[in-house]
């Protein structure tokens, strides 16, 4: 309080008819006393500014450690998917690795190769199956005699008539010279669920190859088409149907798959009484993009197959595992999905479930934890050096709002990251998935320097519009950068999900990692122009109209839908949000 003047209380008190008090002494303010006492000032304005923070801090890397350790919790099976006590009745077999690319006919593997598979392979089956002998896979069945192991010999069929005949001549060639190796052979492969061939063109050569071989004959191809062209029945010894969950028309769940696999199979079986049904084609794969409520995953995975090879040991039929190994190069065909339907990893060569071992959706979590952890912390550290830099003390709502935005990137980054590894193909897919998880790891940094020096979500316009209307400000712009960045790989995702969905991957984390981090800066530090851009209201519009429609398409049981669905739609009210000042004249 400001000192009255001394006259004034002497005055008072001749009025009051006693002596006068000497004034009181006048009370500093606050700053004042702190300087007067042995605590400095700066000491307890420190302790206030970090009373905030670090209780936040904390609750963030507890709940991101509480996250990882649910997502790494493994999986306890009562049978392994591969029991070294009993081994597989068959599995697929393609000898191909990392770019290896049978859709190019030149390429040609090494025998080394082959033989360093069979060998492997000899441990956990007794029988490989084939699809083709281009390519150099006619050389199978000569090392599979070295291991042990019989081959079902495959023929690739299709609308080439000349291939046809000598994929024909060479296999029954194969048969002739391995009796004790080939132990069937496989006229065909889904060639009438690609609409390649008739049902009577396909019977006449499978009669064409009977009359040539001492082996069983058969054909393969989802059960459906068994049941729609009957006359293939009569052609064949045995019928080989293909049940993939995962690909049917209605997908089936992890957990109801052996139940669909065993019902599909007696369905057939009532239709094909007098011959033995052989499930050519049944398994689960361990990544890719869900399909209404079936899920890829490694615990997925093993689940299935090893409740299918349960059933099949129950109940008394054969079943052929799909597959051996991961083909990297069915991605250019199937999507991510495609590639991972493997027992053993493609380039490692290594059993994915070994026996024993706990089976997790991530195997490598701690490192996944670790680095979500040490975004969480720099995240942190970013808003409160960029917080002591300004004159006035941060809001709670601010801090907060970084609490959220490194919270969920540091839940989700690992996440982001093992999708962007399995989902990545080619130049461009890594180009692709590289730039949005790199926008995904700066944003939370980047908007938390923000909410701490008052700045709001930037616009295209400061970016690359006009000179008058671009920032000076280095930060910003690299901010909105970053945001154009994700925005229109976002855009190119959500379209995709629009014209052609059907193998298209859902980056919900590294969404999730941009849009949290915008919505809540734009929530506390609203813009303040007085236009809405052009640009941000189409993208919001663009993302709005995909969100819906990507929803109805993809069904209410597909979580990873639902979520980038999510993520669209905060995303388009973020950008309805933006405003940007009246361009001067």
């Amino acid at each position: 309080m400001a000192s009255v003047p001394n006259d004034w209380h002497q005055r008072r008190a001749r009025a009051a008819g006693g002596a006068a008090k000497p004034p009181s002494r006048p009370v500093a303010p606050l700053a004042d006393r702190r300087r007067a006492g042995n605590r400095p000032c700066h000491l307890e304005e420190e302790s206030i500014s970090l009373r905030t923070p670090l209780p936040l801090l904390l609750i963030s890397l507890c709940v991101i450690s509480a996250v990882w350790w649910w997502l790494a919790t493994p999986v306890s099976l009562t049978r392994a998917p591969i029991d070294p006590a009993a081994k597989l009745d068959c599995v697929s077999y393609a000898p191909f690795r990392g770019s290896q690319n049978p859709l190019d006919p030149t390429f040609h593997v090494d025998v080394p190769q082959i033989a360093s598979d069979l060998e492997q392979l000899s441990h956990i089956t007794n029988c490989v199956r084939t699809y083709s002998i281009a390519n150099g896979v006619d050389q199978v069945p000569e090392q599979a005699r070295r291991f042990g192991l019989k081959v079902m010999q495959g023929i690739w069929l299709g609308s080439d008539r000349v291939k046809n005949l000598w994929q024909i001549q060479t296999a029954v060639g194969l048969a002739k010279a391995y009796p004790d190796v080939v132990s069937s052979v496989v006229v065909g492969n889904e060639v009438l669920l690609r609409g390649e061939m008739t049902p009577s063109d396909l019977a006449a050569l499978i009669r064409m190859v009977k009359a040539q071989v001492d082996v069983p004959v058969t054909y393969a191809d989802v059960w459906e088409y068994w049941l729609r062209n009957r006359e293939v029945y009569d052609a064949v010894d045995f019928v080989t149907i293909h049940i993939l969950p995962y690909w049917e028309d209605f997908p089936v769940r992890a957990r109801n798959a052996a139940a669909h696999v065993d019902a599909i199979r007696k369905r057939v079986a009532v239709a094909f009484p007098n011959k033995e049904i052989l499930i050519g084609e049944t398994g689960w794969p361990s990544t890719g993009r869900m399909r209404e409520g079936a899920l890829p995953s490694r615990t997925n995975q093993a689940r299935v197959v090893s409740e299918i090879l349960e059933l099949a040991k129950r109940e008394g039929f054969r079943v052929n595992v799909i597959e051996a190994y991961d083909q990297p190069w069915k991605r250019y065909l199937e999507g991510t999905v495609g590639g991972y339907w493997g027992l053993y990893d493609a380039d490692q060569r290594a059993l994915k479930y070994p026996p024993g071992e706990p089976i997790s959706n991530y195997p490598h979590w701690k490192l996944q934890l670790a680095g979500g952890l040490a975004l969480c912390v720099f995240t942190y550290c970013a808003a409160f050096f960029k917080s002591r830099r300004r004159p006035w003390s941060p809001r709670l709502p601010s801090w907060i709002a970084v609490a959220i935005s490194a919270t969920t990137a540091g839940a989700l980054v690992g996440v982001a990251v093992d999708k962007m590894l399995y989902e990545s193909l080619g130049p461009e897919g890594w180009l692709h998935w590289g730039l949005l998880v790199a926008a995904a790891v700066v944003t939370p940094v980047l908007t938390a320097t923000a909410l701490m020096s008052g700045r709001t979500l930037p616009t295209f316009v400061e970016v690359i519009g006009p000179a008058a209307q671009r920032t000076d400000s280095r930060f910003t712009a690299a901010h909105g950068l970053t945001l154009m960045v994700a925005i229109v790989i976002a855009a190119e995702v959500a379209l995709g999900f629009v014209f052609d969905a059907r193998y298209r991957d859902f980056p919900f984390a590294a969404l999730t990692m941009i849009v949290v981090p915008s919505a809540a800066l734009t929530l506390i530090n609203p813009p303040s122009g007085d236009r809405r851009p052009i640009a941000e209201t189409v993208f919001a519009a663009l993302f709005a109209l995909c969100a819906v429609y990507t929803v109805f398409d993809e069904g209410s049981a597909n979580w990873q839908s639902l979520w980038t669905c999510g993520a669209f739609a905060l995303l388009a009210l973020t950008l309805l949000r933006a405003r940007v000042a009246q361009s001067p004249e």
